[in-house]
Parts: C-alpha cells; sequence; structure tokens
C-alpha cells in the first residue's frame, strides 16, 4: 500500500506541491526501544512464570532458580556463537565495528558486524537506514541499533535486575547480607569485563570495542550490570538502610515514566521545552535548554503525583 506526501510552502503569494515522496510498509521499522523492551519483559515474564518460585525462599537467590540460569546461558552462547563464528561477506569474523570511517576505514560496508548482517537478512535492506552512527561514521548499510542479535542481551541485562530483585525479596530484613550480596554481583561481573577486556587485546581488537554500543555486546551488558549493582548498592544503603533521602525529585517522574517520555517525544521540540538556539555551537546554551526541559518536566511528574494521576499501559 502506497500513499503520496505532498510538501507544502508558501511562495510568492501561493502554494506551491515542491516535493512528492513515495512511502511504503516495506519501510516499516520493526524493532524499536518500545519493541525490545516489551520483548525482554515478555521474557522474563516467562522465566518467572514457569521457572519461579510460588514462596518467597529465603536466603536463596540462585540455586533454585537453576532452570532461569541454564535459558540465560542458552540465550548468551547462541549469541557468543553468532556474533564471532557468523561470516558475514567481506567482513573478519567478529567485527562489532560501526564500519563507515571507523576503524580507519578499513571495514565501511560492516556495520554492526553479525547483528547487522542477521537484521538484513531478516528485515531486507529496507529496514532502519538513520541510525545514530551514520553521521558520526558515514555509514552507508542499513542498521538497527534495537535489532534482533542484541535483544539477546538485553534480556541478559534484564535478567539481571531480576536478579537484584530476587535478593532484596530473599534476604528481606538484612540488610547487610544484601549490600555483600551487591556487591559480589559487581565484582563478578568486573572480573567479565577485565577478562574480555584481556581477550580483546590478545585477539589483536583494540579496546574502543568493548563498549559494545552498536551491538549491545556482552561486554557492554556486564559493564552496565557492574556500575547499577554499585549504583543499587549505594542509593539501598542510603534511601532503605540510613533513610538519608526519599529519591526526590527523580521520584515524580519515575511514577509516570511513561507520561514523561511520550510527552517529550511529542513536545520536547516545541516551546516553552526548547526554542531555536541563537549559538548554534555554544555547548553551555545546548546545557541550559536541556536543564530547562528536564526540569519542566519534572515539575508536570511533581503536579500529576500530586493530583494522584499515574499512566500505566
Amino acid at each position: 500500500i502506497k500513499f503520496m506526501i505532498y510538501n507544502l510552502h508558501k511562495s510568492a503569494g501561493r502554494l506551491c506541491v515542491v516535493d512528492c515522496v513515495s512511502v511504503s510498509f516495506s519501510w516499516l521499522r520493526i524493532p524499536g526501544v518500545l519493541q525490545r523492551l516489551g520483548f525482554t519483559y515478555f521474557i522474563l515474564a516467562l522465566l518467572q512464570t514457569f521457572w519461579g518460585q510460588k514462596e518467597v525462599p529465603l536466603r536463596s537467590d540462585v540455586v533454585l532458580y537453576w532452570p532461569q540460569w541454564v535459558i540465560i546461558i542458552l540465550l548468551e552462547t547462541v549469541w557468543l556463537c553468532v556474533t564471532f563464528l557468523m561470516p558475514v561477506p567481506n567482513c573478519p569474523t567478529g567485527y562489532l565495528g560501526a564500519g563507515g570511517i571507523g576503524d580507519n576505514g578499513l571495514y565501511p560496508n560492516c556495520t554492526g558486524g553479525a547483528a547487522g548482517y542477521t537484521d538484513r537478512l531478516m528485515f531486507g535492506d529496507n529496514m532502519y537506514r538513520y541510525p545514530t552512527c551514520k553521521e558520526m561514521y558515514l555509514t552507508t548499510q542499513p542498521f538497527d541499533p534495537e535489532g534482533v542479535l542484541g535483544t539477546i542481551n538485553s534480556i541478559v541485562m534484564g535478567f539481571l535486575g531480576m536478579q537484584a530483585g530476587k535478593i532484596i525479596i530473599s534476604y528481606n530484613g538484612f540488610n547487610i547480607h544484601i549490600l555483600g550480596r551487591f556487591l559480589a554481583w559487581a565484582v563478578v561481573l568486573v572480573c567479565c569485563i577485565t577478562w574480555r577486556f584481556q581477550t580483546q587485546l590478545v585477539s589483536g581488537f583494540s579496546p574502543n570495542k568493548l563498549t559494545g554500543s552498536f551491538c549491545r555486546s556482552l561486554s557492554y551488558v556486564t559493564c552496565m550490570g557492574c556500575f547499577s549493582f554499585l549504583l543499587l548498592a549505594a542509593m539501598y544503603f542510603v534511601s532503605d538502610v540510613k533513610g538519608w533521602w526519599g529519591g526526590q525529585p527523580f521520584i515524580y517522574p519515575g511514577m509516570n515514566s511513561i507520561f514523561v517520555y511520550v510527552g517529550h517525544s511529542l513536545l520536547g521540540f516545541y516551546f516553552p521545552f526548547s526554542w531555536e538556539m541563537n549559538f548554534q555551537q555554544s555547548h553551555w546554551e545546548q546545557l541550559f535548554q536541556s536543564l530547562w526541559g528536564t526540569g519542566l518536566w519534572v515539575l508536570i511528574a511533581y503536579l500529576l503525583y500530586r493530583k494522584k494521576f499515574f499512566l500505566k499501559i
């Protein structure tokens, strides 16, 4: 199904048709941020439904959930095998870079490596053509940062969040044990980061590939998981153990996160949330505009919180 979009503008006092663009559903972007979140939560919900515990186990947050861990390990094994063993035409095996002018322009058509190649096989060449790396690295290949292969590691990251919740529930009332296990998980994940860093250096890859910004790599998951457990431990100590802070003002937009997200997506480019800057190259004006817009949404969320209005899906 195709339809025509006419761009109109006023010229010499009359409206003129200046452009005509054909749009087709074959160009529809199937993956996306919310799609990835929804699929991740769906898989995690299945794991907890079929292999969870009906009663809260006391001081057991790993052993009793061994079926979940088996499935997560299998999923991660699939990601590792596809990422580092799948042959990608005209690209080195295991490539995780951006392509384009990245890596000194050695692999211009290898954007995303196996992740990008898998998505192009599944969705065709009409898939998402405007990723962030296109402008920065001058890439030519279509690439979706929320593609299929990267969703596997999103599930693993979400599972780490589930693990944090299991710790809080299983050790409820034992604050020292909760903090200790948070820190223990941070140490385990930082060891994974160290091992991965050494592996990359031995294999000849440069350390900047560890960020996994294009494929949401295992290194990215372990790095973010490590910092998340450290931050969670600090927040738990400050808020739950000592009671020094109640989470303000972050609690207000957090209670209406969907409303704030959709509102910013629709209105974020309009006044009073943003305006046309006089100094495009000025970092301070961009910073002020971002802080101003964020402050307005926090204020809106606070007013909705006072009115007990919460938008949920």
